[in-house]
């Protein structure tokens, strides 16, 4: 092992320790490690800076400002609201529905961002069931995740494998040639989900009626 990998891993590791501590914004820490390599001369400034020119940077950038726009418009919010109307009282209609509906929307914006939207409308929908947030907060995360599966644009990874097989010369993805599989899984993680359901126990009720008197 040389100097350099050396210099190299330690710089990483110092990265994702400041990472994990949250104590030096994230931004910042990114910035002081192309700085860093630069001027050890690990990377030249024309490699520092030839992330900032791929299109991948600039597609994120821009599904965030998406994603938002869905959020403030209050698209988000209206969709939460009819999940709510059209399942009514049934916990597996609302667990199908919760899972699509999530799946959807993550195919198009940040799946964090989404999951975040809808935790407000579990809870609300579990209070009216009289039912344990857990049996519908898994699968709101499990419809999160596969959200990265339904579109090219759904997760940056996607990005940057498609970006990667393009710079290679080969032929890259459509934007829905996921889909069918995404589509797959979903409509396996839905099984999965009402299955297993059944070992996600819900409250006692005293601990229901406490929570209900709480919430009040």
């Amino acid at each position: 092992m040389n100097g350099e990998l050396i210099w190299v891993l330690s710089l990483l590791a110092i990265a994702v320790v400041l990472f994990a501590t949250g104590k030096v914004r994230m931004d910042a820490v990114a910035l002081f490690v192309i700085v860093a390599f630069v001027l050890s001369g690990t990377l030249t400034l024309p490699e520092a800076f030839s992330g900032f020119s791929d299109p991948n940077v600039i597609l994120i950038a821009a599904l965030f400002i998406i994603g938002d726009g869905l959020v403030r418009t209050g698209v988000a919010t209206v969709d939460g609201t009819w999940l709510g109307k059209m399942a009514g009282s049934s916990e597996i209609k609302m667990l199908v529905l919760l899972m699509i509906t999530v799946a959807g929307l993550g195919a198009f914006m940040s799946s964090t961002g989404v999951v975040a939207i809808f935790i407000p409308v579990v809870l609300s929908v579990s209070m009216h069931m009289q039912t344990s947030p857990s049996r519908l907060m898994m699968p709101l995360s499990f419809a999160g995740l596969i959200s990265g599966m339904m579109t090219l644009v759904a997760t940056p990874p996607n990005l940057v494998v498609n970006s990667e097989l393009l710079r290679e010369g080969l032929h890259g993805f459509n934007f829905f040639s996921v889909t069918p599989l995404g589509v797959v899984v979903l409509a396996l993680g839905i099984v999965y989900m009402l299955v297993m359901r059944f070992m996600l126990k819900g409250d006692a009720p005293g601990q229901q009626a406490g929570k209900r008197r709480t919430f009040r």
